[in-house]
């Protein structure tokens, strides 16, 4: 299949809206269809998406932005693919949206979305570029300009996205790997398969193993299934090397079991080293295990940067990872993303992207982080007051506006150790909060620029213009909830990092519009607002 662009849709004598009459015309002209169609439709950017398209002559693919136009619109109703695609035909304000009234037949069939995101999904794979997140955020930029949104105020908020999956206790973990595996090997009929593990094979065994048991009896059932998959492993030659369900059993007995001092398979404690990456459940692999404000979380997190003024707002950037990603490593990898030249602006955050370390890496792209909360101790003001080197290696002034004598750097703890005069130390209006330790000519004091950083956020946390920022980052709290309420993002019908990633993305663009739609209808005081829930 060969790639062609949908750049121009040139309307046909049998066009569909040509025998609408004026008043259905006009209710076309007031609907959500028309901003769709004029504003989100011209703006899909199709090139990128040639590398998923041979070279060679050969038919035409559907049109990119016919697709990624209806997938949008598949999110904003929360429809399956069957029921878009069933949709188009019948509804001519999805046809005026994706500029295909004067097709002679519509181009989306029962495969065409599912091929689509599975072309994206595997070129990510290989090459780790994600072309859905690039045009998802190259058109929100461009919606962001139509909305006339001051890009030099953002706000940045993560939120947990919960895998559609099953929390497993251990027992059944071992269980659904061991039996996966099993019926693999009867799938192909592998002689090699033990009759001992036939069992596994049986619909009912399931039941019988796992609910039907008393508590006292998990330990025993557990140490059989333990025995079960080493047996199950060493029957397996090496053509099952490759498959999932092999791998899987592999890595949940590396992770989850040792060896005991008999040398038998037993599982570790569960204070031992097992970490947050363990494997959550076989559907699920790339799922991951976090604890954040005493709830439990099974699944990925998602990273957005939303720009908005007194009466809109638009996401225009976003990261989808594991949930054991930390919330400083998405605000560097949100700098690293910005354009060495990059225009002056003010970046709100809670307290969990703070640091020193993060404030220089945003200062070094022109950009000022502000944090609404602190991580650690308070610690005295009077270090706001200290002066150090762009680098922190060395302490240029004290609090009382004296150059130390000398100042050396310790990688270890990050500290500059400065030397002044005991004199000097002794007679400043500031030695009673510095406490400086005295030796017989010198005054040293120990102090990090990371503290003289936390000292200077304690003191802006005081002001005006900090409550004011405040109040303007609370606004993002609002981005989790409407994807939760109205776009469920943790019900998506798929499995997998990459794939959950791509669903968010659309989700996330389907915000985008329902909020394009709002604004444009707003500037027309005689139109009717298109109430977008009530559609379909």
């Amino acid at each position: 299949m060969s790639f062609a662009k949908n750049s121009s849709q040139q309307v046909s004598l049998f066009d569909a809206t040509s025998n609408l009459t004026n008043r259905e015309k006009k209710m076309l002209d007031k609907s959500w269809a028309k901003y769709f169609a004029e504003n989100i439709f011209p703006a899909i950017d199709e090139q990128p998406f040639q590398v998923l398209y041979s070279n060679r002559p050969s038919r035409h693919n559907t049109p990119v932005n016919v697709m990624i136009g209806a997938l949008i619109l598949k999110e904003l109703f929360n429809l399956t693919d069957e029921e878009m695609v069933e949709t188009l035909p019948f509804d001519i304000r999805f046809q005026y949206a994706l500029h295909t009234t004067s097709f002679n037949e519509q181009p989306l069939n029962d495969r065409s979305l599912g091929r689509f995101r599975a072309r994206c999904n595997v070129y990510e794979e290989s090459t780790g570029i994600d072309l859905i997140y690039h045009c998802i955020t190259s058109l929100s930029a461009e919606v962001a300009q139509m909305m006339h949104l001051n890009s030099s105020m953002r706000r940045m908020d993560s939120l947990m996205v919960a895998s559609n999956i099953k929390k497993m206790s251990r027992l059944e973990l071992f269980y659904t790997c061991v039996a996966n595996l099993c019926k693999l090997m009867a799938k192909r009929e592998d002689s090699n398969l033990p009759k001992s593990l036939q069992h596994y094979l049986e619909d009912g065994d399931h039941n019988t193993v796992l609910y039907h048991n008393r508590s006292e009896d998990t330990a025993s059932k557990t140490d059989q299934v333990l025995a079960d998959a080493t047996i199950l492993k060493n029957a397996c030659n090496d053509e099952y090397d490759q498959t999932s369900e092999y791998q899987l059993l592999i890595r949940v007995m590396s992770e989850q079991t040792t060896i005991d001092h008999n040398g038998s398979l037993v599982l570790k404690k569960a204070s031992s080293d097992m970490n947050a990456s363990i494997l959550q459940n076989p559907a699920d692999s790339d799922a991951t295990y976090r604890k954040k404000a005493g709830k439990e979380y099974q699944g990925y997190i998602a990273n957005v940067v939303e720009l908005a003024d007194d009466k809109a707002s638009i996401v225009v950037d976003y990261q989808f990872e594991q949930n054991t990603y930390s919330d400083s490593q998405f605000l560097k990898d949100y700098i690293n993303r910005q354009p060495e030249e990059n225009e002056s602006a003010t970046l709100v955050t809670d307290g969990g992207y703070c640091g020193n370390d993060n404030a220089k890496m945003a200062n070094g792209k022109n950009i000022r982080l502000v944090t609404t909360d602190l991580k650690g101790k308070a610690v005295s003001d009077i270090w706001a007051d200290f002066k150090f080197s762009e680098d922190g290696t060395e302490l240029i002034k004290c609090a009382g506006g004296y150059s130390p004598k000398s100042s050396v750097y310790d990688k270890n703890t990050e500290k500059c150790k400065a030397s002044f005069p005991i004199q000097v130390c002794q007679n400043c209006p500031c030695f009673e909060q510095c406490k400086p330790i005295l030796h017989k000519r010198v005054a040293t004091v120990k102090v990090a620029q990371r503290t003289a950083y936390h000292a200077e956020q304690q003191r802006f946390i005081g002001t005006d213009e900090y409550k004011e920022l405040s109040h303007y980052r609370n606004g993002v709290e609002t981005v989790p909830a409407a994807l939760r309420k109205r776009h469920h993002i943790d019900k998506m019908p798929v499995k997998g990092k990459i794939k959950c990633g791509l669903y968010f993305g659309f989700k996330v663009a389907a915000m985008n519009v329902r909020k394009l739609v709002k604004y444009m209808s707003s500037l027309d005081t005689c139109t009717p607002k298109p109430q977008i829930s009530c559609m379909i």
